[in-house]
């Protein structure tokens, strides 16, 4: 009766929630709904006239469920209902787990059994003043206590300094630089929102590969998002896929007529694909994305807003994981994205010079990327063409122009991560050789930039590279050959982790946060090890996760 729910929110579709530009839409908005399945008790009456009744939830939002078998007399309006929500049913700042909560019942269908119930008081404000509150409080006092040791960590690294040098030298660059991170990310603010006369026409590009899944949700949510229909295209360019994803994207074009398609029957790889997007555009803007990663409805409205700067050239938005509830690697991943964009993102924000557009959401004024492309389609490395790594390549040719690159914390998109380990690998392998391929390019005019921007971007690039050898020699050379304790590295390790899962928490106010911890642990033990063969490979032209 209870099928296994998939371990991310998938959204109810609405008529009603469509862009109000669009012919049928109506103005009556309600929060999100989200599909599940799972059962509910309802409590009726008190004392004596106690009764119970069961019934199925088919969806839920912050603000009610629909309820089906629900066998509730019609006079009866006050209801208690108590449930338990599945993981990954609904985004993570809302509470999983057992809810009991006072009700009433706004909408009957007796053909179908169906009862919407409205609840008295929004999860989300329930939870504002309860779990969160407790938890935010948690979260203050794990960053006080962490960032104390922190501190006295790096004194006591200067004590012991000439000990055991490579340690505690890398000790000190990288505490030093993970802690500018968040301190300029502090600084960091959004771009001043736009007037909505003065609006962009909008292109939005996504290339296709073999992804039947998620392609229709993918399309979907890009067409509702809230944008004046008359300014925005929607350009789909399915690059030879060899399963069904063209015939779904062909009956998403039967509902939204406006949508563009374009059929490669022959691969032309991402970037081809986004170039072959790209001469149908017609928008100011032109907005890349991945054919898994799915807009919040006002995602669109938001990344248009930095352009009123001149000076700015291309901006990127926020990304957080669709698929969160999955397993351990999906979790440890979901804190990673954030931090990535949250603090790293917007601390290099704060200087106008993001160093990679994230492929799943970034925006291009149309001139910029039309000046670009031919030499980031036609790039090549080691004499072999560059057939990944093209959001980092790209950003890499607008930085050079001396064009400001920037960061959107407001415009938001989610995406679907791997879910194994060997995809994950695979994923990782390849981001860490175009990382290295295009830090290489960069180094070359980074130094035009303001001294902080370049000595970061440096450090960033550098203290990677020797992470390898401080790790073999802090872990296992130091303890089997001179008999030193890893035990003060691996500390600092924890403290660090600390710092970026307490950050987390604060923030995002997630159950979540714990799992910043064992990924620092995982990449200092796994992923750490992949960058030297990344180096050393960085030549090579496969895609790697391609189906």
């Amino acid at each position: 009766m209870f099928p296994e729910h998939p371990k991310y929110p998938v959204p109810k579709g609405d008529r009603r929630k469509r862009n109000l530009s669009r012919p049928m839409a109506s103005d009556r908005r309600q929060a999100t709904r989200y599909v599940g399945n799972f059962p509910v008790t309802i409590h009726v009456g008190q004392g004596g006239d106690a009764r119970v009744y069961n019934a199925v939830a088919r969806d839920i939002s912050d603000g009610g469920l629909l309820l089906e078998c629900a066998d509730v007399p019609p006079g009866e309006t006050r209801i208690r209902v108590q449930f338990k929500v599945p993981e990954g049913v609904m985004p993570e700042e809302f509470s999983h787990g057992a809810q009991s909560t006072e009700g009433e019942v706004r909408r009957r269908d007796g053909d179908r059994k169906l009862l919407g119930v409205q609840f008295a008081q929004p999860m989300s404000r329930r939870l504002a003043r309860t779990t969160w509150n407790y938890l935010r409080g948690i979260a203050t006092l794990a960053l006080m206590v962490t960032l104390a040791l922190i501190v006295l960590i790096k004194v006591e690294n200067f004590y012991y300094f000439w000990f055991d040098v490579p340690v505690f030298l890398y000790s000190l660059a990288v505490g030093a630089f993970l802690l500018s991170r968040f301190l300029f990310a502090a600084f960091y603010r959004a771009p001043r929102p736009r007037d909505d006369a003065s609006l962009p026409t909008v292109s939005v590009i996504f290339p296709v590969f073999n992804e039947e899944g998620f392609i229709e949700r993918t399309l979907v949510q890009a067409l509702e998002v809230a944008y004046p229909l008359d300014k925005l295209q929607v350009i789909a360019v399915n690059d030879g896929s060899r399963d069904q994803t063209f015939q779904i994207m062909q009956r998403v074009q039967q509902r939204y007529p406006e949508l563009v398609l374009v059929n490669l029957e022959k691969s032309m790889g991402k970037r081809g694909a986004i170039a072959a997007g790209a001469q149908l555009a017609t928008g100011e803007i032109l907005v890349l994305s991945d054919s898994d990663s799915f807009f919040q409805p006002d995602a669109i409205r938001r990344i248009v807003d930095g352009f009123t700067e001149p000076k700015v050239a291309a901006i990127t938005g926020h990304c957080d994981v669709e698929n969160a509830w999955t397993n351990l690697l999906t979790k440890m991943q979901t804190v990673r994205y954030y931090i990535s964009f949250r603090v790293m993102k917007a601390a290099e924000s704060v200087f106008d010079a993001v160093t990679c557009l994230s492929g799943p959401f970034a925006a291009y004024r149309r001139e910029v990327f039309m000046s670009v492309a031919d030499r980031w389609l036609n790039q090549r490395w080691c004499g072999a063409p560059a057939t990944f790594g093209d959001d980092r390549a790209l950003t890499n040719f607008v930085l050079r122009q001396g064009h400001a690159v920037i960061y959107d914390s407001r415009a938001r998109c989610t995406t679907i991560v791997p879910e194994d380990y060997r995809t994950f690998l695979r994923q990782q392998m390849r981001w860490k050789r175009s990382w290295f391929r295009e830090c290489m390019r960069g180094c070359a005019y980074i130094w035009k930039y303001p001294p902080l921007v370049s000595l970061s971007y440096y450090l960033g690039f550098i203290l990677p590279l020797v992470a390898p050898i401080v790790v073999f020699r802090a872990l296992l050379y130091m303890p089997l050959f001179q008999r030193g304790s890893p035990l003060m590295y691996m500390l600092g390790i924890l403290l660090m982790s600390s710092l970026m899962s307490s950050v987390y928490l604060f923030t995002r106010r997630s159950r979540l946060w714990i799992y910043g911890i064992p990924f620092c642990f995982f990449y200092m033990f796994v992923l750490v090890w992949q960058l030297p063969w990344a180096m050393l490979t960085s030549a090579h032209a496969k895609w790697g996760t391609r189906g």
